[in-house]
């Protein structure tokens, strides 16, 4: 979890995912910082005013290898994630050779940008990851991607994992099926909202979910993880 508050700044010129990223990093508990251009983003980052950057590689100015190769040639540390729609394993390669120490392909999953992150901010120390997470008679092992109730172990899907997790770092929090939607599928998704519906499903199905659940719904809002029994 964040120990103290980490300063994430996304270098990023389309509008959607700024959105995308400053909603969810702040729900997170980040500080996010905002460059909509390669030059005001390497300055904000010389200045040493982020723990970690979010760069993305077309902009419209400098391009973000650009931006990493001299915050590298310069000495400066700070943990960069590349961001772009190219896949090309050269363009992967270049992003890397230039210093970045992560490189993520548009569109991408929250779950697995936020995964990234703290992986990064752990090794800096802004971040003392919990590798258990526990809910009633649920362990969910972040770090092994395990799940078990009462000791017996619990096979779930990718997205059905990254949900339980979602839920069980944020216990009561009431999670709208659209903030579910752009935080698991990705904000690129085409689909409705029932998508989230249906695999909720599974999951409660998966752990055995029975009255009064663990994962209830806030009727009119979303759905919410109560440990407590009755409450």
């Amino acid at each position: 979890m964040v120990e103290k508050t980490a300063r994430i700044l996304v270098i990023e010129d389309e509008p959607t995912i700024i959105e995308f990223l400053r909603t969810g990093l702040t729900y997170e508990g980040y500080t996010v910082l905002i460059a909509s251009e390669g030059r005001e983003g390497l300055l904000r980052a010389q200045r040493n005013e982020a723990d970690l950057i979010i760069l993305d590689l077309m902009l419209p100015d400098i391009d973000g290898n650009k931006v990493c190769r001299k915050l590298r040639l310069e000495g400066n540390k700070i943990p960069i994630i590349m961001l772009t729609a190219k896949t090309d394993i050269h363009d992967k390669v270049t992003g890397l050779d230039n210093g970045a120490d992560d490189y993520i392909t548009k569109p991408f999953s929250f779950e697995e940008l936020i995964a990234r992150i703290r992986a990064l901010l752990r090794r800096t120390g802004h971040v003392s990851e919990t590798i258990l997470l526990e809910a009633a008679d649920i362990i969910l092992n972040t770090e092994s991607m395990e799940v078990t109730k009462s000791g017996n172990p619990v096979h779930l899907t990718p997205k059905e994992f990254s949900l339980l997790e979602l839920f069980m770092r944020h216990p009561k929090r009431v999670f709208t099926r659209e903030t579910l939607l752009n935080r698991i599928f990705g904000y690129d998704f085409i689909g409705d909202t029932n998508t989230v519906d249906v695999h909720i499903s599974h999951l409660r199905d998966k752990i055995r979910d029975k009255p009064p659940k663990l994962i209830r719904t806030v009727y009119g809002s979303g759905y919410a993880l109560h440990c407590e029994q009755g409450k």
